[in-house]
């Protein structure tokens, strides 16, 4: 009888017929909303919309057996991604009292969307997905989904695997391609924390779907959906299902999502969400006003007051002038900017306090613009296109085509003539948290690190930075093989010892040695404790072109870790670390920068770590990585191998007046042994990054 109730679904893209799609709806008075897994779709089941690229929501749902947090990001208007924990809580984490206590289970998944066809007035939008995809897949799915709008009607229809299809009421279309698909392998491969390729697509197949209503009540939305799941093999359990019918209704005030549902024929749900969008999150700014240029000047360069005209620079544009020369009609500037994340704002604002102090006899200004030791970025301004485009003169002309990025080595323009030695000092916050852990679900340490340093010159420096921590709970992170025969050195699996020793601790303190000895080429060598658990020696080459997608590096170490008793003694092991490092723009990928480390980690494995990023408008970045070396996944233990995800977010979001620098927000779901780096005190791909427009 269900199948036959489920056979009429077909017949709602026929609704249209019938006068449903009489009057269109516009794109602005349509919303899509989140469903109880994360991600764009009904109740249980997912859809083939996609929210607006760089759309963000965080999600929170609740029923009866189930809690779910998942947070989904629209990484490319063609790509969904979702990662979700979800608290069982009709289980416990283990049988063990001794090694979780009476905490409730908890599992972590990760969901992927991809868009292959997008709704025309004909054909409808089409989506391929995967749910719980890596992990112990509690929820893994497959699931082929097509959406369709008529007027206020939004109708779904799609076919699910795993979980999604466990009430089997349709054949597997792939069953006909090859037997094998007709069963779906059982469990899960290793330690978890794998994709399990050989079960997509396989075993039972549902059909499913449902229709959303989008009532003439702005805030309101209505949902009907029919699910391809009977639930009898939940990890909740076995759950009664008295209809696989759920209705569910979404209310929307501002950004904020409110939803409540009835699933299964008995059981209430609701939950919340709330979104943003990475690209277009602004913060508002009282900056200084951008400097108007007049189309004539009627001044000489004997009668400019350079002191004055250099806190010009750093009032109006956030640049610390140390230096300038003039050669015939060609103008210098080096200095720091302090001030503006984006690079074409920064250049602008600076050249804009030029054209309007300088004489017109000027024909260009040079910019360098200076990170740390070294002479970065030159930026050469064609004077005379420059005022024209920004007084309006010439259409034809836009400020940034005046604009022409060099090498400032390979240039010639700058001579670095520092030779002072100085003092820095700085206090920033920091964060670190860990998901998922046994003794306790979230395990977070947050603190200031107060940094210090003399330069002996530009390229020679002794800097120190002490470790302040404010809040945490580590002192429950209690790693449970002790006592276990393994070859896996423990180079990070003592983070309680660690972080838990005292409040005050020493995170580094290090002689540190860097050059630019060449065109395109940096180098650094440092000595010293280097981080919290090692120190040792080490060196770093870079080579970094201005502009390209293309950079190369290699670095080698030596290093002995610390102690977790004091500050300054050292355990007994050491280890020889070290990789070539590619960090790669690919040019069909706007703002995405993919970096592969290959080599030697600290527990002497072998491998490569993966890191993918996307930097948004707002710079913002999102970026994951994953290291897969020799070490098996039954040494590494539970997850298979290390993964993680982080959110950069430039502190200029945070601030009325524009502001460089930027804090990570580090999301890491298993920490073992496997595929840990070193982490160097300073990364030349970091400090160079102004010679990319990735960087700003």
């Amino acid at each position: 009888m269900k199948k036959d109730v489920f056979s009429m679904l077909p017949a709602l893209w026929l609704l249209p017929a019938v006068g449903l799609a009489a009057a269109p709806v516009l794109a602005s008075e349509f919303y899509l909303s989140e469903a109880v897994h994360g991600g764009v779709g009904l109740i249980q089941t997912p859809t083939a919309r996609m929210q607006t690229d760089g759309s963000f929501r965080f999600n929170y749902t609740d029923n009866e057996e189930y809690r779910f947090w998942s947070a989904s990001l629209q990484l490319f208007p063609w790509m969904e991604s979702t990662i979700r924990y979800t608290d069982v809580r009709t289980q416990l984490y283990s049988p063990f009292p001794g090694f979780s206590g009476d905490q409730t289970l908890k599992d972590k998944g990760i969901d992927a969307k991809f868009r292959l066809l997008k709704e025309d007035y004909w054909w409808p939008e089409l989506s391929v997905g995967f749910r719980d995809f890596g992990g112990t897949g509690f929820f893994e799915s497959e699931f082929v989904a097509a959406s369709k709008r008529f007027g206020p009607f939004d109708l779904h229809l799609g076919m699910g695997w795993g979980y999604l299809g466990t009430a089997g009421n349709t054949r597997n279309p792939f069953c006909d391609v090859r037997e094998s698909f007709c069963q779906r392998p059982r469990g899960y491969s290793g330690q978890g924390g794998k994709i399990d390729y050989q079960r997509f697509f396989k075993g039972p197949a549902s059909l499913y779907g449902g229709i959303e209503y989008q009532t003439p009540w702005q805030p309101l939305r209505l949902k009907l959906e029919y699910e391809g799941n009977d639930y009898s093999r939940d990890r909740a359990g076995e759950m009664r299902q008295d209809s696989r019918w759920n209705i569910g209704a979404v209310y929307r005030w501002k950004d904020l999502d409110l939803t409540a549902n009835y699933q299964r024929g008995n059981t209430f749900g609701f939950g919340f969400s709330y979104g943003l969008n990475f690209h277009s999150i602004r913060q508002m700014k009282i900056d200084p006003p951008l400097r108007q240029v007049p189309e004539s000047q009627h001044i000489t360069m004997d009668t400019i007051d350079r002191m004055q005209f250099s806190a010009m620079l750093q009032r109006e544009a956030g640049f610390v002038v140390t230096e300038i020369t003039l050669t015939e009609d060609v103008i210098t500037v080096a200095g720091y900017q302090l001030q503006y994340n984006d690079q074409l704002v920064a250049t602008e604002r600076v050249a804009r306090v030029l054209a309007a102090e300088l004489p017109r006899s000027i024909a260009e200004y040079r910019i360098v613009e200076i990170e740390g030791p070294h002479p970065m970025v030159e930026t050469r301004v064609n004077a005379a296109d420059f005022i024209a485009a920004v007084t309006h003169q010439s259409l034809r002309v836009d400020v940034p085509s005046t604009f022409t990025r060099l090498d400032p080595v390979a240039s010639g323009a700058y001579i670095d003539n520092r030779r002072a030695s100085s003092i820095n000092y700085g206090l920033e916050t920091f964060w670190l948290q860990s998901f998922g852990s046994p003794e306790v679900f979230f395990m977070y340490q947050g603190g200031v690190m107060a940094s210090a340093g003399y330069s002996f010159t530009p390229r020679l420096s002794l800097q120190s930075t002490a470790k302040v921590t404010l809040l945490e709970n580590f002192d429950k992170f209690n790693f449970k093989v002790d006592a276990q025969e393994s070859t896996v050195p423990r180079v990070r699996t003592y983070v309680r010892e660690y972080v838990t020793r005292s409040k005050v601790t020493m995170e580094n303190l290090y002689l540190g040695w860097q050059a630019n000895p060449a065109a395109n080429w940096y180098m650094q060598a440092y000595s010293g404790y280097l981080e919290s658990m090692y120190g040792g020696v080490g060196g770093e080459v870079l080579f970094r072109p201005v502009d390209s997608n293309l950079a190369l590096g290699f670095d080698i170490n030596w290093v002995k870790q610390r102690s977790f008793e004091n500050d300054f003694d050292f355990r007994d092991y050491s280890v020889v670390t070290g990789h070539a490092n590619i960090y790669w723009q690919p040019d069909f990928f706007d703002d995405v920068l993919l970096t592969f480390n290959v080599g030697r980690f600290l527990a002497g494995d072998d491998g490569v770590k993966v890191d993918f990023s996307r930097r948004f408008q707002s710079g913002i970045v999102v970026g994951a990585h994953a290291a897969i070396t020799n070490m098996s996944s039954a040494d590494y233990g539970e997850g298979s191998f290390t993964k993680g995800f982080y959110v950069s977010i430039p502190f200029d979001l945070f601030s009325l007046r524009s502001a460089r620098g930027k804090g990570m927000i580090p999301w890491v779901p298993i920490a073992r042994d496997g595929g840990q780096p070193l982490n160097r005190p300073v990364n030349l791909i970091d400090i160079t990054e102004r010679r990319s427009r990735f960087g700003g």
